[in-house]
């Protein structure tokens, strides 16, 4: 059986010794290092939400500068094209007065020509019908 005397209350003394001991020698330090240790990790996570958001938003501007340049880039391209578009428009127009300044002039020529060769016909005209009717008739007439 437990006896109770001097010895047992020398081991509570020594027990209760020990632990004032140990907290003071070991588990406030460790506590301090885990609880400094906690802070660190709690800064880093908080960094590194932050880090993470700065990326999202720059992510996003990113984005939003990538549609907003496609866009002016699909503005100058239609730009262009109106404006390739009236030049073309001005080139096609310009090649066609050409070519029926061209034709009328053709035109001109061909009827200028055929007028002289009507004329040129009209004064051998006596020549021909001549030569037909006597091929026709066989005889002079």
């Amino acid at each position: 059986m437990v006896s109770l005397d001097v010895s047992l209350i020398i081991q509570i003394v020594n027990f209760i010794l020990l632990i004032w001991l140990l907290n003071i020698l070991l588990y406030k330090p460790i506590r301090r290092i885990v609880l400094e240790r906690k802070n660190k990790f709690t800064g880093i996570e908080r960094a590194i939400n932050t880090l993470n958001g700065s990326a999202r938003d720059a992510e996003d501007a990113y984005a939003v500068g990538v549609r907003d340049a496609r866009a002016k880039g699909l503005k100058e391209k239609d730009a262009f094209l109106s404006v390739a578009a009236e030049e073309e428009k001005e080139i096609i127009d310009k090649i066609n007065k050409t070519a029926q300044e061209n034709l009328a002039e053709v035109r001109k020529r061909i009827a200028k020509d055929a007028e002289s060769v009507r004329v040129s016909l009209q004064k051998e005209l006596t020549t021909f019908t001549d030569a037909i009717g006597k091929k026709i008739l066989g005889r002079a007439v």
